[in-house]
């Protein structure tokens, strides 16, 4: 498995280049993929995207961009069941305190750093065998700050450890 784009461009503190898709079209998908993003985001939380639109999203995306998703909101299942599918980072909104931050993370990532469950379908397709074994070191996990609490909190949040980084909501 190739090292994570974002995580290289994140190690050498250089900005990364994201695209925001809002409308389930695995052209649109596609066709911003060729544009040159350092990574594409579906829009689960206030796009018009849900699992099953995300699964061609995905395919469209391929190899060209890193594909990554903003959940609807920070719970296991459809955590899991993104990255499964296949993207290689999370947004996780309303992360208020560490707490929330420290469960957002175990989604992300396999034992023993967290709590996610085995059941790569797509992903180990697209990325290879070794998928198991190195998902923990490519996963982005980003926390997004949108509250008065979260910014309170904000140095409880940014010690979790795994934690990429954090997202802030421009329009909060």
């Amino acid at each position: 498995m190739e090292t994570n784009k974002i995580k290289a461009l994140f190690s050498k503190n250089h900005f990364c280049l994201n695209c925001w898709l809002s409308i389930p079209n695995s052209l649109t998908a596609e066709s911003m993929s060729k544009i040159g993003w350092d990574s594409i985001t579906i829009d689960m939380q206030h796009g018009l995207n849900d699992y099953s639109t995300s699964t061609s999203m995905i395919q469209g995306i391929g190899s060209n961009a890193l594909p990554m998703a903003r959940v609807p909101w920070n719970e296991p299942g459809i955590i899991m069941k993104m990255l499964d599918l296949g993207v290689l980072g999370i947004i996780a909104p309303m992360i208020n305190t560490k707490r929330e931050c420290e469960e957002f993370v175990s989604y992300c990532n396999y034992p023993p750093l967290g709590q996610r469950s085995f059941g790569p379908i797509r992903a180990q397709l697209n990325y290879g065998n070794e998928y198991y074994n190195e998902a923990n070191k490519q996963i982005v996990s980003l926390a997004m700050i949108e509250t008065k609490e979260a910014f309170e909190n904000i140095d409880d949040i940014l010690s979790v450890p795994e934690l990429s980084g954090i997202y802030v909501g421009p329009a909060d």
